[in-house]
């Protein structure tokens, strides 16, 4: 086990650096850059001093180089946008990310597996071809057409939940209005997760229900709910849990477009304005923690497959 996870971690730091490295070059080969954003009117020598000042008119490899250096130190750098820490702009942004991506997931496992195996249970039922049409159109929605219809549908013409934000402004903080503003950006993050791991949980639940130790179980008088709970649900977790850990890159991809769309504000929405506004150690930065959540997370999914079935050794 100790092997196997010094393995894997030496995995996710190749990665993390493969994948910071890929971001350096293609947000320094993007036209245009800090200066110009700031003020397109600026004169050459205006630009040059402003980019001396950064630190931007070096080679790209001492630039690289000097980042890499302040990383190994933890040092993530200063925004050239917001003029404080990227760690300090992270930390005020993670936890409004971590409430969001965190409910959309536990939404998305609790539907998606509950009904996936409720579904497996009952093939060719009227529920289950329904079930399996919202799935198939859920998937195949752009998360942004997703947020504007529930936005125009809940926000603008039923007026029962709010249309952005992560509370009302001018209001008293209440649990109540968090949650109305949380509602339709988990729901449009959840969605497209929810229906790849309905599908699984479907299509493996049907195979674990037909296999002969669920035979056996029937016969020892088990009930039809242990049955399909109990003994068929658990030896079909398992590739339910493959596909999460697959398509938590897209859960946090996801979250920049629906923060975006909803102001919602966390680290996708901070990701955003740096990439626009061309702030290189912020988009480093938030490229970092994010590649490091997930990387964390494969891990714990890994971790998973052992509790799931002892039986399985990683090697």
């Amino acid at each position: 086990m100790a092997r196997y996870l010094a393995r894997r971690v030496l995995h996710a730091l190749t990665t993390l650096f493969l994948v910071c490295t890929a971001t350096f070059a293609i947000i320094h080969a993007a036209p245009g850059g800090p200066a110009v954003l700031a003020d397109p009117k600026l004169t050459l020598a205006e630009r040059q001093a402003i980019e001396e000042r950064l630190g931007i008119d070096r080679p790209l490899a001492e630039q690289y180089t000097r980042w890499l250096g302040r990383v190994a130190r933890g040092d993530l750098g200063n925004s050239f946008l917001y003029q404080v820490p990227n760690s300090a702009a992270i930390s005020e942004r993670l936890p409004s990310t971590l409430l969001l991506a965190g409910s959309a997931l536990a939404l998305a496992l609790v539907i998606g597996v509950v009904v996936g195996a409720y579904c497996a249970a009952r093939p060719g039922s009227a529920i289950d071809h329904v079930v399996t049409i919202v799935a198939s159109g859920a998937m195949a929605i752009p998360v942004f057409w997703l947020a504007m219809l529930l936005i125009l549908v809940f926000a603008v013409t039923l007026g029962v939940l709010p249309a952005g934000g992560n509370a009302t402004i001018g209001a008293a903080p209440s649990l109540g209005d968090r949650l109305a503003h949380l509602v339709l950006p988990a729901i449009v993050l959840s969605a497209a997760l929810t229906a790849e791991l309905l599908r699984y949980a479907r299509s493996s639940t049907r195979a674990a229900l037909l296999s002969p130790s669920i035979r056996v179980a029937r016969s020892k008088g088990a009930t039809p709910a242990r049955v399909l709970w109990h003994h068929a649900l658990r030896n079909a977790l398992i590739p339910v849990v493959t596909v999460l850990g697959l398509q938590l890159p897209r859960l946090v991809g996801g979250a920049a477009i629906t923060e975006t769309v909803f102001s919602w504000p966390g680290m996708g929405r901070l990701g955003v304005e740096a990439a626009l506004s061309r702030d290189y150690p912020l988009v480093l930065a938030i490229t970092l923690v994010i590649s490091a959540t997930v990387a964390l997370a494969t891990l714990v999914v890994d971790m998973v497959y052992m509790w799931l079935d002892p039986r399985i050794r990683l090697h």
